[in-house]
């Protein structure tokens, strides 16, 4: 058994029966995906919740590929290149865009699965391309943006394509008419012509002062999704708390504050063995070790169950969990009853 703690941040005890690190693709080509596995970048959105009965297969390929054309910038990234470290790269070499989703952990292999997103930016924007492993197929094929199904938090990888597609490589078009997002709460104090490198450092300011480094406090960032919810109910809500912000989503849909709902429930601090709702941050957990996934488990179902009966909002986590047998979905039974 190999031991997986600190594979990823959230660092939970567990183990698996075998760890392989990728550093070359082609190596994916000769490995044997019938038996259960599982894939992981830097494992900052992913907690081992108990010892995994299979192989954690580790994207650590590297590479950057800068192409300059007459209105853009192509940026074709390898998986395993860590996502900040590539937007502050891309900064220094005057390329604009991604500054507002500085200081997300992980990978740029992770990035698509996830849809990562910030301070009004989100990945999805920007990738043309993901390349990777057809699994089934055994071959290296390109999927498009639109074949990716982005969504919120979503994308096909977590759907149609889990478990039977490796991502190796994110290709990135960035325009050179850049133009600032400075829709976010945090960044609207900026001014209209606040550099790329100005935002970047407010978006790292404002992220430090809300999320703990992982390397000192245990945790995986952002752990439950803004929930969206249509816009009457989102009304009815907001006559009973007129403070609680809602941020449109389209027409019909408005997108909550998951980190405003766990606050206001009364949850900040709360706490199951070492693991607690952070105390600067309600959306995200922090383990100061010694815990295991059942204390996680337990605190994952109290809040929503809280959340659920004073706002009658469903929260769903953001962070991947992974059991014996692979990956599950938290979901307390009082709020699916109720829903």
């Amino acid at each position: 058994m190999t031991n997986l703690q600190s594979y990823h941040t959230f660092s939970l005890p567990s183990g698996c029966e075998s760890l392989i690190v990728i550093t070359d693709p082609h190596a994916l080509v000769e490995l044997d995906f019938s038996r259960p596995f599982f894939l992981i970048g830097e494992g900052s959105n992913t907690i081992f919740l108990e010892d995994y009965a299979g192989t954690v297969i580790k994207l650590a390929t590297l590479g950057v590929d800068i192409e300059q054309q007459d209105d853009d910038y192509i940026v074709t990234v390898a998986a395993g290149e860590n996502w900040h470290q590539l937007v502050t790269k891309l900064l220094d070499n005057g390329i604009d865009g991604l500054e507002n989703l500085a200081l997300i952990p992980g990978t740029v292999g992770a990035a698509p699965v996830q849809n990562i997103g910030a301070y009004g930016v989100e990945v999805s924007q920007f990738i043309t391309a993901v390349r990777g492993f057809d699994i089934a197929e055994r071959r290296f094929t390109t999927l498009t943006n639109a074949e990716c199904e982005f969504g919120y938090r979503d994308s096909v990888f977590k759907h149609r394509l889990k478990d039977k597609f490796v991502i190796t490589e994110v290709t990135l078009t960035l325009p050179k008419h850049w133009q600032p997002t400075l829709s976010y709460g945090p960044l609207q104090s900026l001014s209209d012509t606040a550099t790329a490198q100005e935002i970047c450092e407010a978006v790292i300011v404002t992220r430090n002062s809300k999320l703990p480094d992982p390397t000192t406090l245990a945790n995986a960032g952002s752990f439950f999704k803004n929930p969206v919810v249509d816009r009457a109910f989102a009304a009815q809500l907001q006559s009973k708390f007129p403070e609680m912000p809602a941020f449109d989503v389209d027409n019909d849909h408005v997108k909550l504050a998951a980190g405003w709902l766990i606050d206001k429930a009364g949850l900040k601090g709360c706490h199951r063995g070492a693991i607690r709702v952070y105390e600067k941050q309600a959306l995200v957990l922090v383990h100061s070790g010694g815990s295991t996934g059942e204390d996680l488990t337990q605190l994952v179902s109290h809040i929503q169950q809280t959340v659920w009966q004073k706002f009658a909002v469903l929260l769903e986590h953001e962070v991947r969990l992974i059991t014996k047998h692979g990956e599950c979905q938290l979901q307390s039974v009082e709020c699916h009853e109720n829903a």
